[in-house]
């Protein structure tokens, strides 16, 4: 059965750090790029970041880049979400979700979310 797990989420003060996890099940990360997407309460769902590990390529939206950088974790089928810096505005539920080989506007497979506020 395939699965994503998100975990990593929590209550952080602006300019604060935390760093998501997404762990698979089921399926092989080589053959998947992982995208991170997050949805606040009353907005649509908003695209985060993608890695593609087959071809070595990362995507970022604009709201994120150089706070957040997603990576292969070290732990076997997981992909990490580093948000440095962040802001009231980055409180949402975060997912990550797959897609076969690159990044894609469509994706097959979706984790079921964490919580992140950012808060004083």
């Amino acid at each position: 059965q395939v699965q994503f797990v998100e975990s990593g989420g929590g209550k952080v003060q602006p300019g604060g750090s935390l760093r998501l996890s997404c762990a698979a099940s089921g399926v092989t990360l080589d053959y998947y790029a992982i995208g991170w997407f997050r949805q606040a309460p009353g907005k649509e769902r908003e695209g985060v970041a993608c890695i593609s590990p087959s071809i070595g390529s990362t995507v970022y939206a604009e709201s994120v880049k150089g706070r957040f950088t997603i990576s292969i974790g070290n732990a076997k089928n997981t992909v990490n979400l580093q948000m440095n810096s962040l802001k009231p505005e980055d409180t949402a539920v975060y997912y990550c979700a797959a897609h076969a080989y690159v990044c894609s506007d469509e994706y097959d497979y979706w984790g079921q979310g964490t919580q992140v506020t950012v808060s004083s």
